[in-house]
């Protein structure tokens, strides 16, 4: 009995012994697990003003470049519409005053100008004098109904008394090209022949039409047969 009681108190002291040696060697120490943390070196801390934290915050972050967006092509300004210029002519008698009449509708203003000239020999489109006043009325209305509205009757005396002018013009070809146009219409007693006396004639000059102008001019010149309707050089 005395044996087992010395056996359980030795054993208690060497339990107690090892767990005394175990302590002191720290094995157990749970502060050693935290990782050391440097001093914060409170003396060395200074409080930043708000302004100064701005900027040093703005210096020590990184600029971040964004990529532009590409720009589109802008299409070049569509020019103005070619403008053209004409010389049309020659004009004379109620020929005159019919085309100046059908100018003035297109409205050209300044654009619009005129020049005359006198001629000393031309080539006119005629019907020889007839023998009376009556026999004039006879081939005006003859004129009229196969669509011939433009002529001249000649009052002056002399060998002309009583012909029928139907149009001036300065070349003998031009003069050609509006007796078909009148043979064309049935009207076979014109002929081209020579005017030796004076005459002036004038000559519309057009600048700057724009596109819908110049349409309208062109069908207009199908209107006068015998002009010449030219396109020039604009200045």
């Amino acid at each position: 009995m005395k044996k087992g009681i010395k056996i359980i108190f030795w054993s208690l002291v060497a339990v107690n012994v090892i767990f005394f040696a175990v302590m002191r060697s720290g094995l157990f120490d749970t502060r050693q697990i935290l990782t050391a943390q440097p001093d914060l070196l409170a003396d060395k801390i200074i409080l930043l003003k708000e302004s100064q934290s701005a900027a040093n915050l703005a210096q020590s972050t990184p600029a971040i470049t964004v990529p532009a967006e590409p720009v589109a092509d802008v299409p070049p300004v569509a020019q103005a519409d070619t403008m053209s210029c004409y010389e049309w002519g020659d004009f004379s008698g109620v020929e005159l005053e019919r085309a100046s009449n059908a100018l003035n509708k297109l409205q050209l203003g300044n654009k619009l100008t005129q020049r005359d000239t006198e001629h000393s020999i031309g080539f006119w489109v005629y019907i020889a004098p007839l023998k009376d006043k009556a026999a004039v009325a006879q081939k005006v209305a003859q004129l009229k109904a196969r669509g011939v509205t433009e002529y001249f009757v000649v009052q002056e005396a002399g060998e002309w008394l009583d012909a029928i002018s139907l149009g001036m013009f300065k070349t003998r070809e031009a003069a050609q090209k509006f007796l078909e146009g009148l043979n064309a219409k049935d009207v076979r007693s014109a002929k081209v022949g020579e005017r030796a006396s004076k005459t002036k004639t004038t000559t519309f000059v057009m600048s700057g039409l724009d596109a819908a102008k110049n349409e309208k001019l062109l069908a207009m010149q199908k209107d006068f047969q015998g002009t010449e309707l030219k396109s020039v050089a604009c200045h």
